[in-house]
């Protein structure tokens, strides 16, 4: 097989970018990017660190990310598997992108900043629901702000077609593959209870 090193190889195999793919990017969060992003209960977040790339799926009940301004937004960091995987990379390079999706829309806007953490009671406090408060805050500041055309998610049929789950293996036969004698089925149970919304 052979391997495509060069960038002057690259763009001769693809051509010149089309003029919207360009045209369509933003410094910051525009009126009709605000009210995308606003609507967002999901996205999946990208960093990068001394060990490698990492991709985070974020989502809440309403709005994934708060927009403080047309530059900022707030992320809150709910509680999870405490692997911080994501919170390490930031530490170490600021650098960070973000994929904004909203069930049923076909279209993705994207996002490409820089991000920081802060545990200010002023800002988790600020996201309580049911009692509980995220740890930290992601402060995301954006550099690109533009959207993804729906090609992918129409070809993948993801809001039109049927779910493909079945027969799929669930998160505790992951772990008990890992780990022989793991309670797979006590820890799927846990994940049914969450669904059910007996705790946060």
């Amino acid at each position: 097989m052979q391997f495509i090193d060069d960038i002057a190889e690259l763009e001769a195999l693809y051509g010149t970018a089309a003029p919207n793919s360009l045209a369509k990017v933003s410094p910051v969060l525009t009126p009709l990017y605000r009210a995308w992003v606003g609507k967002a209960r999901f996205c999946v977040l990208s960093t990068v660190g001394p060990e490698g790339t990492d991709g985070s799926p974020r989502g809440d009940d309403g709005p994934v990310a708060r927009i403080v301004d047309d530059r900022t937004l707030w992320l809150p960091d709910w509680r999870g598997n405490n692997r911080i995987d994501t919170l390490r990379n930031i530490l170490r390079d600021g650098r960070i992108s973000v994929m904004f999706m909203v069930p049923g829309c076909t279209n993705v806007v994207r996002v490409n900043g820089e991000a920081r953490l802060t545990a200010d009671a002023s800002a988790t406090n600020s996201f309580e629901q049911g009692g509980k408060h995220p740890k930290a805050v992601i402060v995301i500041r954006t550099e690109e702000v533009y959207f993804q055309c729906a090609k992918a998610l129409m070809r993948s049929g993801l809001w039109t077609r049927e779910g493909d789950a079945e027969g799929l293996p669930t998160a505790g036969q992951f772990v008990r593959e890992m780990q022989a004698g793991f309670d797979a089925e006590g820890y799927d149970a846990g994940y049914a209870d969450y669904a059910r919304g007996r705790m946060w």
